[in-house]
């Protein structure tokens, strides 16, 4: 599914296109995705100005003066710019029209997707409980370590936990702990500020490096400018189960934690 590095290269790709431009139509196909959209979308989105495109974890935030659209791409979902009347596919469940001819779509084959409207879009319920952004200054070694005290989960998934840090999806987890040198099943609670330290260093350069690169394309995802992203170039351990470590030579090897591929060098990963 699209993580942190796509949702944040989606966001950059479409903002240039409709900041400052004045929304004339929504159209909504579907209205089933994983929550129904609720008609205060169209009701309320038409006739606002964009003031900015935000993001919030993977959540990309549509602002107006007005409110804000909560847009979620889902599992498979995608969002791009095409011209006023450009065909519609059967996926393509939204259009969202400008005063400019531009169309921003968002297209969801699996429908695992959401688009909400909030008037205060940090306290909606999706966000509200969220932890902190991990490309953030509040997001440290000393905070990751305090979290994890007493901690018996594994540290893959303990990062993976939206409440403790948003935004780090499968492949960057298994990334960011090869970078760190760190076991992905050792226990979150076990795991000295040191090490922690590093940890956050890692997740940083990886989510950084996966932005400049414009995201990982491993299925269908294409950012908002509709070019595919190309960390998968860059990755150093995810999908290389049986390749040699790029520093030991040792084969990568998979496990499953929480119903989720997680790969790994026993070397160099303790």
């Amino acid at each position: 599914m699209p993580e942190l590095p796509e949702v944040e290269t989606s966001r950059r790709g479409i903002e240039p296109h409709i900041i400052d431009t004045t929304v004339t139509r929504v159209v909504i196909r579907n209205r089933r995705l994983r929550w129904p959209i609720s008609r205060a979308v169209d009701r309320n989105l038409a006739g606002q100005t964009i003031t900015s495109v935000g993001r919030r974890a993977k959540y990309l935030l549509i602002n107006t003066s007005n409110g804000t659209a909560i847009l979620h791409l889902g599992m498979s979902g995608s969002v791009f710019i095409v011209d006023h009347g450009t065909p519609a596919g059967v996926h393509d469940h939204v259009d969202i029209e400008f005063d400019s001819g531009k169309t921003l779509r968002f297209r969801d084959p699996r429908r695992f997707g959401s688009l909400h409207w909030s008037k205060d879009p940090l306290q909606h319920k999706l966000l509200v409980n969220l932890g902190p952004e991990p490309l953030t200054d509040d997001f440290c070694g000393e905070f990751l370590w305090q979290m994890s005290r007493r901690r018996r989960v594994s540290i893959k998934q303990f990062i993976m936990n939206a409440r403790v840090v948003v935004g780090i999806g499968n492949i960057y987890a298994s990334e960011a702990l090869y970078l760190a040198g760190i076991h992905p099943r050792r226990a979150a609670g076990r795991i000295a500020l040191p090490r922690y330290e590093r940890l956050t260093k890692a997740i940083k350069e990886v989510l950084a490096a996966a932005i400049r690169a414009g995201g990982t394309t491993l299925r269908d995802f294409h950012g908002g400018d509709g070019e595919a992203g190309y960390f998968q170039r860059q990755l150093e351990v995810y999908g290389r189960n049986g390749d040699p470590c790029r520093r030991c030579d040792r084969p990568i090897t998979i496990v499953v934690q929480g119903q989720r591929s997680t790969y790994y060098c026993k070397q160099c990963q303790t």
